[in-house]
Formats: structure tokens, C-alpha cells, sequence
């Protein structure tokens, strides 16, 4: 039997000793750009952390569910602010999710062909619409239709409801918590729609041929087929959503009111952590002042991140029951 010679065998390994060292080099360096998210992550912790720090001993845990800023006093609680973006986001999603999961079942089931392209790209460049544009939509022309024309008559038929009448009063002056969560919701619709829409996508359209071969109506195959083979999906593109509408800024800082108090009404002003930042940052004296904007920030990035967990933990779910 030939056996190969040196001359044969020393290229060959030549070679293999280059690929090994390529894939260590790709190895190191893609582990490398992960270290420097994961550490950038932690400097922004530690940073805020240390800014906020004053804050943080001067009031304690109590700066959490303290309603009270303000600025003259030097007393400082984040309760206003964290009251207005968590309901401005919920609400905002409780708007956008089901019309994002309409525009997604229309656009991938019942959705002509010749208008699916350009109708998906128009809601795609939503997405790409600056914030601010929004904000100045939303103070200039949604928030005066709002107070003319649907707050009175919304006053008029949930005013007098029980437990539900007191969200619907105050005067209508059309700036507050609810225009906030509707402007909010426009802002989200684009990319919960557009992460449904590519999921529903992935579907194999066998699976759906099937369900209607034996008589399923196109709600019994969403329902039954499309819901359940894409359910991480649907549930990553809603935290997506939720994650967009607890960040917003500028768009909130325009229409919310910035009034640093809770009041019942969602037709009343209130603040978010993020208007509330855009407004005093930029005018903030050294000490409390500075250090509790620090702080609502750093509650910011808390917030951030047990939605994060949360969602990472409803995905997990989903996958364990689809294993099971």
C-alpha cells in the first residue's frame, strides 16, 4: 500500500493548522464584541448607580413610592413618574396588540397579493418615523380633535359608570395620560405588526392547506394553527413593543401634561420617568436634584430589564409547553 509522502502530508497539515487558528481567531473575536456589550451593560449600572447614590441614602426605598417632587424643597419621589410610564405603556399596548395582530392577520391570510408589498412596506416605514414628529402631531393636531371631539363624549357615556367613571373625568383639555398611550400605541403598531407579520409567515403552508381541507374557517386555523406554531414569536414582537413604549421620550414629553402628580383621571396630566428626564435634565442644580434624575434613570434600566426577564421567561414557557 502507497502511503503519502512528506511532501503530500506537510501541505495538508499546513492547512489544517490554518483553519484551527481562523476559527480560534472568529471564536475570540465574536466572544470579544459580546464581552464589550455585556461589560458596557455593567459600566452603565455601576455609572448610574454612583450618580444616584446621594439620592438613594438621602431618601432610601421610600424614593420609590414617594409621591412628591419638588424641586424648591429639595424632596424628591419617583412613584409620579413611575406610575405614568407604566400605565401610559400598558395602555398603549392594550391598544396596539390587537390592532398589530389585525394588520398581521389581514397582511399574511386574507390580504390581496397585489396589495401585500406596498401596504407592509408603508407600515414598515412607521417604524422609521422620529419620535418627535410624533410628539408634534400629537400636541398640534391629535391632542385639540381629542379634546373636542372624544373626550365629552367619552365623559358622557363612562362618566357616571361605577369604578371606571373617575378615569374619565376632569376638564378635557386633551394633553394627559390617555393621549400619551394613544400616540404611544401609533409609535409601537409598526414593529409588533411587522415581528407578528414575519412569524405568521413562517407557518409551512401545509399546515394551513390542511386545516382548511377539512372545513376550518380562516379564525379556527389562526387560532388553531398559526397561534400556537409561532407563539414565541408573537410573544417577542409584543415585549418588543413594550420595551419601544417604556423608553419613549420625546414623544411623551410633548403630550403626557408633565405634571409631576397621580390623579385618578386619564384625561389629567401626569409624567413619565423619561419626559421627566428630558425636562429637568438639561436645567439640574449639583446635588438631589441631579441625583434623583440619576435615580429615575436607574429605575429605568431596572424596569428595562425585568422586562426583559419577564419576556425571556414567557418564551421559555411557551417552548417547555410545546415540548411537552
Amino acid at each position: 500500500m502507497n502511503t503519502p509522502s512528506p511532501a503530500v502530508i506537510d501541505p495538508q497539515m499546513a492547512r489544517i493548522r490554518t483553519f484551527r487558528l481562523q476559527d480560534m481567531l472568529f471564536h475570540r473575536t465574536t466572544q470579544v464584541f459580546a464581552l464589550v456589550v455585556l461589560l458596557a451593560l455593567v459600566g452603565i449600572l455601576i455609572s448610574l448607580t454612583i450618580e444616584a447614590w446621594p439620592s438613594l441614602v438621602k431618601f432610601g426605598p421610600e424614593f420609590l413610592w414617594t409621591n412628591i417632587w419638588s424641586v424648591p424643597d429639595d424632596e424628591y419621589g419617583a412613584l409620579a413618574a413611575i406610575y405614568g410610564t407604566v400605565v401610559t405603556s400598558v395602555l398603549a399596548l392594550l391598544i396596539a396588540v390587537p390592532i398589530s395582530f389585525g394588520i398581521a392577520l389581514f397582511l399574511t391570510e386574507t390580504c390581496p397579493v397585489w396589495l401585500r408589498r406596498p401596504l407592509g412596506t408603508a407600515i414598515e416605514l412607521l417604524a422609521g418615523v422620529p419620535s418627535i414628529v410624533y410628539g408634534i402631531w400629537g400636541l398640534f393636531i391629535f391632542a385639540p380633535l381629542f379634546a373636542e371631539y372624544i373626550q365629552p363624549p367619552l365623559q358622557a357615556w363612562l362618566g357616571d359608570v361605577p369604578v371606571i367613571g373617575g378615569w374619565f373625568a376632569g376638564p378635557p383639555i386633551g394633553v394627559g395620560i390617555l393621549t400619551a398611550s394613544i400616540v404611544l400605541s401609533l409609535m409601537v403598531i409598526p414593529f409588533i405588526a411587522s415581528v407578528m407579520r414575519d412569524v405568521f409567515e413562517t407557518v409551512p403552508p401545509v399546515l394551513k392547506e390542511s386545516a382548511y381541507g377539512i372545513g376550518c374557517t380562516t379564525w379556527e386555523v389562526v387560532r388553531n394553527i398559526v397561534l400556537p406554531y409561532t407563539r414565541v414569536g408573537v410573544i417577542g414582537g409584543i415585549m418588543l413593543g413594550l420595551g419601544r413604549a417604556l423608553g419613549e421620550t420625546m414623544a411623551v414629553t410633548f403630550v403626557i401634561g408633565n405634571a409631576n402628580r397621580i390623579v385618578g383621571s386619564l384625561f389629567a396630566p401626569g409624567t413619565s420617568i423619561a419626559s421627566t428626564l428630558a425636562n429637568e435634565f438639561g436645567e439640574a442644580d449639583p446635588g438631589l436634584h441631579i441625583a434623583s434624575l440619576f435615580a429615575l434613570g436607574l429605575i429605568l434600566f431596572v424596569l428595562s430589564f425585568v422586562v426583559l426577564a419577564i419576556s425571556r421567561w414567557l418564551i421559555a414557557r411557551s417552548v417547555g409547553k410545546e415540548g411537552v
